[in-house]
């Protein structure tokens, strides 16, 4: 890992944002695998834990790098249990619990407010400046990422006809998750997103499972998976073993070498314009001219940010 003293080099920083950008392609699909294991939201998140935590250990230990998982415990313990728990895990289990009483439609275009939040958090946490090319992007991708989860029909996303239990809690894994992605920057940075990310999922899995089997009286046992039927087994395996080991050790991975976590974030914006294209090149839905027009505006709105803040920071003598 290069020195934090010294900087990213142009090509480590670029890689990030390419990492980052795949890790969004595994979060675009996590609504869609979510509904395809035909579990509520409570017990799919055990799943998602037990099976993702499984994975990740394994990589952890098979990569040199991260093998070592107790000398971060030791020196760091109560932030990354901290940050494991209340962050990610919280986070995590609002979203696949909030799609039990809202749409995906709905649940998807609120959770597209973090890359706005995750802003307004770091400028509050490390001062990351705010300037007005930064909002203006930011808005006119949210208000695409709007259009095109709506099909340009705004009456879709006003919450008419959906559920406020469900609303609120896709606002809170919104702000759960921007704060969390500030806040465990700097130990992925130190320890590496493998191992972070590992730490993240595991012990998630040992708050959840007893958690969700005292209060919903669902006891998961990992030998259900094979009494299943295929399309369910399948889709819980995929989410935990891309969606959630490979997508979020890319995602975190990414986030933590790019200059800036809000600009790097912004890619999050992009996760509605994945999912309409796998809709349309897997499912075969038919993508309208507005939702393209959404799909270019969004697109647009990303790429000037970036392209835009990283020539600027490049000019102001930034590494």
């Amino acid at each position: 890992m290069t020195p934090a003293s010294a900087g990213p080099t142009p090509v480590m920083i670029w890689l990030a944002y390419a990492a980052a950008f795949l890790g969004v392609c595994g979060h675009a699909s996590s609504e869609f695998v979510v509904k395809l294991t035909g579990l509520g939201g409570p017990e799919v998140s055990v799943w998602r834990f037990m099976i993702g935590g499984a994975a990740l250990l394994l990589v952890a230990l098979i990569t040199p790098s991260a093998r070592d998982l107790l000398t971060p415990l030791r020196r760091d313990f109560w932030p990354i249990v901290s940050l494991s728990i209340f962050g990610m895990t919280a986070g995590q289990f609002l979203f696949h619990w909030a799609l039990d009483y809202a749409s995906v439609v709905e649940v998807a275009t609120l959770v597209t407010t973090m890359p706005i939040l995750v802003v307004f958090v770091a400028k509050l946490v490390d001062g990351t400046a705010i300037g007005p090319a930064k909002l203006i992007s930011g808005t006119g991708a949210f208000l695409g990422c709007v259009f095109l989860l709506s099909d340009g029909f705004a009456a879709e996303v006003s919450g008419a006809g959906g559920n406020l239990t469900g609303l609120l809690m896709a606002i809170g894994c919104a702000v759960i998750g921007a704060v969390y992605l500030v806040l465990i920057k700097p130990y992925t940075q130190r320890y590496g997103a493998i191992r972070m990310t590992t730490y993240t999922f595991v012990l998630g899995f040992f708050v959840l499972w007893p958690m969700v089997g005292w209060l919903w009286e669902i006891w998961v046992n990992p030998l259900d998976l094979f009494a299943r039927p295929g399309d369910n087994a399948a889709a819980i395996v995929a989410l935990g073993v891309w969606n959630t080991c490979i997508g979020f050790i890319l995602w975190l991975w990414g986030l933590a070498n790019v200059p800036d976590v809000g600009r790097g974030n912004y890619l999050f914006f992009l996760k509605p314009v994945i999912a309409a294209l796998l809709a349309y090149a897997i499912l075969g839905d038919t993508i309208t001219w507005p939702q393209i027009l959404a799909v270019a505006a969004i697109t647009g709105f990303v790429a000037a940010e970036i392209l835009y803040g990283e020539r600027r920071r490049l000019s102001a003598g930034g590494n």
